[in-house]
Order: structure tokens, then sequence, then C-alpha cells
């Protein structure tokens, strides 16, 4: 729901929102997730301190230069994380990197959730103080206008239909199905037009 005369910004994210953005990026990531990810002795703040890092950083998946935001009155209101699958092992070697350093763990061996041939939209959330305003979708359009020039591409988890039908009347359209995290998931692509 649009509230009247508020302004609305889609744009690139600034290092200095990195703390915010961390935070969006474990919401849409799912709290139970960062949490085994952050393994036994390791909170969800010891996960958001090194989210904090790797979005700061200029060489990491989930960095501030992958990261389109919506504004609303100025405030952070969304975030949504994509790169070229192409680049997913050479980004992802900061989160290993990190995730040794915070959490003493070895993630080296991790399965891709994506590959050269697409652009991959990692992660999306919006605040649920401005969901219903369709940020959302204003943020996919961005990412599919910007980057379109070949297939965008996502998982979507199964538990989440709800998210499934935005991004299937947005034009996503199944490919497989496959699992990620342990979950099962729906590769979705919205081809090139």
């Amino acid at each position: 729901m649009m509230v009247e005369n508020e302004v609305i910004e889609i744009g690139s994210a600034r290092k200095e929102d990195a703390a915010e953005i961390a935070s969006l990026i474990m919401e849409a990531m799912d709290y139970d997730c960062c949490q085994n990810f952050a393994g036994e002795g390791h909170t969800l703040e010891d996960f958001h301190r090194m989210m904090t890092s790797l979005v700061a950083m200029d060489d990491s998946q989930y960095s501030y230069s992958n990261t389109l935001v919506a504004w609303v009155d100025g405030q952070l209101a969304g975030c949504l994380v994509g790169y070229d699958g192409k680049d997913l092992r050479r980004l992802r070697k900061r989160f290993i990197e990190q995730a040794a350093e915070y959490l003493d763990r070895d993630f080296s061996d991790m399965d891709g959730e994506t590959g050269a041939g697409e652009y991959y939209l990692d992660s999306l959330c919006v605040k649920s103080a401005f969901r219903k305003r369709g940020l959302a979708t204003r943020l996919i359009r961005e990412a599919i206008r910007l980057h379109g020039s070949q297939p965008v591409g996502l998982l979507v988890d199964h538990t989440h239909p709800w998210a499934e039908r935005l991004y299937r009347a947005l034009g996503f359209e199944f490919v497989n199905e496959t699992s990620w995290g342990g979950h099962a998931m729906n590769h979705l692509q919205y081809p090139v037009k």
C-alpha cells in the first residue's frame, strides 16, 4: 500500500549502510539458516558481524557494490543482492575467509547456487514496515533492466509460495527443482526478452 507523497528511490547501495544491509540479507536467508552457518558456540550477532564485513567489501558476493537498495523518504527500506553467476566462486572466497575468521568454520566445499549463464539474484528483503508497497517488484525490475542481457535467475524456497507467485507474476519461469542449504528450492529464471 503506497503512502501518499512518499518518495521512493531505487539505486546503488552505500558502504556505510553495510550493517543495515547485512541485517536484511540475514532476514532473507532466514535466521535458522544463519544460525546453522554460525554453528555451535556462535550467535546470530557473530554472524551479523561477519555479514557486515562482507557487505563492506568490494569483492564479496554480498558486497554493497552488488546491491541495489530501495529508499523511502530517505530511509533504507529494502535491498536486492545480485551478481553474474560466473563470478560466484571468485566472490565466495571472501565468505569462506570470513567464516574461518569469525566463526571458525570451513565452507570451502559449499555447493554453488548459480553458475555461468545467468545474473543471479541472491538475496531480496524489504523491511516489514515498508512491505506491500511494490518495493520488491521495483528492485527486481531494476535488476532485470540493468542485467537482463542474460537470463536473470534465483532460487525460491518451497516454503515461500508467496515469493514464487511474485516472481512468476513478474515473468520468471521454472527451470528445475534443486536444493540449497538443506532446503528444497525451485530455480526460476527471467528469460532474455
